[in-house]
């Protein structure tokens, strides 16, 4: 077994089965700390976090902690004798209504208790948000308004709008002016903080826009970026081909743009909507009109896509239903057949919840590459099993079959809608265990060993830097992560609740529990 990893300049230089085996490469640059309790990791990589959004949340009204609407108005209203009138007021998007005594949305008129000053946004997730009246009224919202493409405006009974707006519709929508650059900086140093506690070494934020960009740039500039981003640009559904093949060349870049810390991974697409807008082929258990949308005409986007691959882009498409599955393999198919020279994993399909054996054999034979994240069925696998039903809930990332099929998977964590914690990732892997209603499609589970394999190394193959990160060796970047109580052989319940004791992102302690390597830049690290 590895025993000993030698750190220098941010890279492994050497690896041991011996405690003492790199004593000879010790310098005032190179230190060996024995430490043989500890089991070794390569860092996390979480190929679907949304470290931005996470961001905004550190700064926004914290509605996770309300348990009734009325806590979640107050939360608001208290916010509001705190901000000048006529600025918007946004509150975290980290919670579902499933944790709600009403276990519903709050609507435009219950918001206005807390304030008719504001504008006020309440996000959940990255499919839904409510306005307030004022809100609806500062986004020109009326209901004389049509449904954009690829959104859906509530409305009551009598055709009022209830403030809600599902998919795209708070994009397409809802305009609210940015934070100060410096409060979006101090939001990103504390997410990183929040990550890296937990064993994360990189991430592949999936939406991100040039200001995004910008953010990250500046937080890595100034020494405040502790963990590696890997950024998708988001494209949106709405304008002419043209315009959005223009904005494309906007960006002036393309995939592998960047540094170690922050490189392009590439676009970003989103075919559906989330459990509520999902496209399916047969209708919702709660609507026999509704089957969900499809945010993009395939012709379009197969001209925009056709032109991001000869620029050089990957492109990635969030699709949930097996409507959208389809249809975007559909697209991806066309492009491979009229694109020469598609590199690998230049089309990547996110999520994935329905796909059946039709579907991934497809997926497969294309070389697709699937992102799984099991923190999403946790979460909301009570809210799927309402809308969906039991029958097309059980299959939902069928991750066993996609593998014994042959595909590539890597896992994340589509963070802050579920959990973060990547020990959770994967014991939810191999339990298929919800928050709520229990085990769901326990035929889909996985082992321990594949599921780590899914969290960690299998994201360098995805952005194709495997030579780079991945597994520990001499030659590739110091990132690691240590525990005190081994997660590949602890009890499998006894894996959501491990703390790493230290994290390593590139040579440097980002995460040190126990203080033991803080005042070390390099090292050589004892390991299992």
């Amino acid at each position: 077994m590895l025993r000993t990893v030698a750190i220098r300049d941010g890279a492994i230089v050497a690896v041991a089965t011996e405690p003492n085996g790199l004593d000879a490469l010790i310098t005032r640059n190179t230190h060996v700390i024995d430490e043989t309790e500890l089991t070794w990791l390569p860092a996390f990589y979480d190929t679907h976090n949304h470290l931005l959004e996470a961001t905004r949340n550190a700064t926004f009204v914290p509605v996770n902690r309300a348990r009734t609407i009325d806590e979640m108005v107050s939360l608001i209203r208290d916010q509001a004798t705190r901000t000048p009138v006529g600025r918007w007021i946004q509150t975290s998007n980290a919670w579902h209504e499933r944790k709600l005594a009403e276990n519903r949305l709050p609507t435009a008129q219950e918001l206005d208790g807390a304030t008719r000053d504001h504008p006020v946004i309440l996000r959940r997730g990255g499919h839904m948000a409510v306005l307030n009246s004022r809100g609806l009224q500062a986004s020109g919202i009326t209901a004389a308004t049509p449904d954009p493409p690829g959104g859906h405006l509530g409305r009551l009974p009598n055709g009022a709008l209830d403030g809600t707006l599902e998919g795209g519709a708070q994009y397409a929508l809802v305009h609210v002016p940015p934070l100060p650059i410096d409060e979006q900086v101090d939001g990103v140093e504390q997410s990183c903080r929040m990550f890296t506690a937990a064993g994360i070494g990189t991430i592949r934020d999936p939406v991100v826009s040039p200001e995004g960009m910008r953010l990250y740039q500046e937080a890595e500039e100034s020494g405040r970026l502790s963990l590696r981003v890997r950024p998708l640009l988001l494209m949106y559904p709405s304008g002419s081909v043209d315009q959005r093949i223009a904005q494309i060349d906007g960006f002036a870049m393309r995939s592998g743009f960047g540094n170690t810390w922050v490189k392009v991974w590439g676009l970003k697409f989103v075919m559906d909507g989330g459990p509520e807008g999902g496209a399916l082929d047969d209708p919702y258990v709660t609507d026999k009109s509704f089957r969900g949308h499809l945010n993009w005409d395939p012709e379009e986007m197969f001209a925009v896509m056709t032109a991001a691959v000869g620029r050089g882009w990957r492109v990635a498409t969030h699709a949930i239903g097996d409507r959208a599955v389809r249809t975007v393999l559909d697209v991806y198919e066309r492009i491979l057949a009229t694109s020469p020279h598609v590199p690998d994993h230049a089309l990547v399909l996110e999520h994935g919840f329905l796909a059946d054996k039709t579907q991934r054999a497809r997926a497969i034979a294309m070389g697709v590459h699937i992102t799984v994240q099991h923190a999403l069925l946790h979460a909301l696998g009570a809210s799927l099993l309402r809308l969906w039903g039991p029958d097309r809930t059980r299959p939902i990332m069928p991750v066993s079959a996609w593998l014994e099929e042959g595909a590539e998977l890597s896992a994340g964590s589509d963070y802050p809608i579920g959990f973060y914690e990547p020990v959770r990732t994967v014991w939810g892997m191999v339990t298929r265990q919800t928050e709520s209603v229990g085990v769901q499609g326990p035929e889909y589970a996985i082992d321990r060993e594949t599921a780590m394999r899914l969290a960690t190394v299998a994201g360098a193959h995805l952005s194709g830097e495997q030579r780079r990160l991945g597994p520990l060796g001499p030659g590739r970047l110091a990132d690691l992560v240590a525990f005190r109580t081994d997660p590949m052989t602890c009890e499998i319940d006894q894996l959501p609740e491990l703390k790493p004791v230290i994290t390593i992102v590139g040579g440097r302690a980002v995460f040190d529990a126990d203080g033991v390597f803080a005042s070390q830049p390099a090292m050589t690290v004892g390991t299992r």
